[in-house]
């Protein structure tokens, strides 16, 4: 099994995110994360997939997700010519000494903390996915609240490969 980064461009109108999902779902294919925002032109959404499975049907995924009427182009974000960004927010339990430990570790990541309060800490922190699990795993010793992840959201490196509609 390997995961394979899918952008597509569709049409901005309302279910487009349902059908692609829906399509997923009928045919039991796994979807790591799934990222949807409008672009530029606000006729058009990007969704960026990250989807798992066998080289056959990582294949497949991508012929049927091309075949849905609201896609206007599907390809592959491949990690050498392409930029993954994630975000996550982590709500940490602290007291005033452990206050100061997550402080650094948070600096160490170039995260920032957002809020403050008398028993906890929220850190927001961006990267790509094993910047994200390594900043968690040095939080291993707190007791994390709660734990937002948005996802993968990507682009291709320089202008060979944009989309012109």
């Amino acid at each position: 099994m390997r995961k394979k980064v899918f952008q597509l461009l569709v049409d901005n109108t309302s279910g487009v995110l349902s059908r692609i999902s829906g399509l997923f779902s009928r045919r039991g294919y796994n979807i790591e994360s799934i990222t949807a925002g409008v672009t530029a032109d606000p006729r058009y959404t990007r969704i960026t997939i990250v989807a798992s499975g066998d080289d056959e049907i990582l294949d497949q995924i991508e012929k049927q997700v091309a075949k849905l009427v609201d896609v206007r182009d599907i390809k592959e974000l491949e990690p050498d010519n392409s930029v993954y960004r994630e975000l996550a927010l982590v709500k940490v339990r602290t007291n005033s000494e452990q206050r100061q430990g997550v402080i650094s570790v948070a600096d160490i990541f170039r995260a920032k903390i957002i809020d403050v309060a008398s028993d906890s800490l929220i850190v927001e922190l961006t990267g790509n996915q094993a910047k994200i699990d390594a900043f968690l795993n040095l939080l291993e010793g707190y007791e994390i609240l709660e734990l937002a992840r948005t996802g993968i959201a990507g682009l291709g490196r320089g202008t060979e490969n944009v989309t012109y509609l």
